[in-house]
């Protein structure tokens, strides 16, 4: 069965790091777009950032542009969001989705992530 499995959040003080990873299992993952979105409480969920299926072309939300990164690692069926300069406002309830490239189909179907919660307070 189709799963993705996020891991790597936690509680994190104000200007440090975290890294989440996110593996997929049950579908071709290099054929899918791979992405992160996030929702605090009380907001709609918020696009942060996305990577393309073959070229890594990348998108980020302005308002995580130049603290976070996107890459993922196609043999270890894997998306990873690296997380410097946290802000209070950063925290959330991260999940990773995944999305057959329109190279290979024009279906809509992404499959998401349960969710990891990232935590940046004092």
């Amino acid at each position: 069965q189709v799963q993705l499995v996020e891991s790597g959040g936690g509680l994190v003080q104000p200007g440090g790091s975290l890294s989440l990873s996110c593996e997929g299992s049950g579908f071709a993952f290099d054929f899918y777009a791979l992405g992160w979105f996030r929702q605090a409480p009380g907001k709609e969920r918020e696009g942060v950032s996305c990577i393309s299926s073959s070229d890594d072309r990348t998108y980020y939300a302005d308002s995580v542009k130049g603290r976070f990164t996107i890459s993922r690692d196609n043999v270890k069926n894997t998306v990873y969001l690296q997380m410097n300069s946290l802000k209070p406002e950063d925290t959330a309830v991260y999940y990773c989705y995944a999305q057959i490239s329109p190279r290979r189909s024009l279906a809509y179907n992404p499959y998401w992530g349960q969710g990891t919660q990232v935590t940046v307070s004092s």
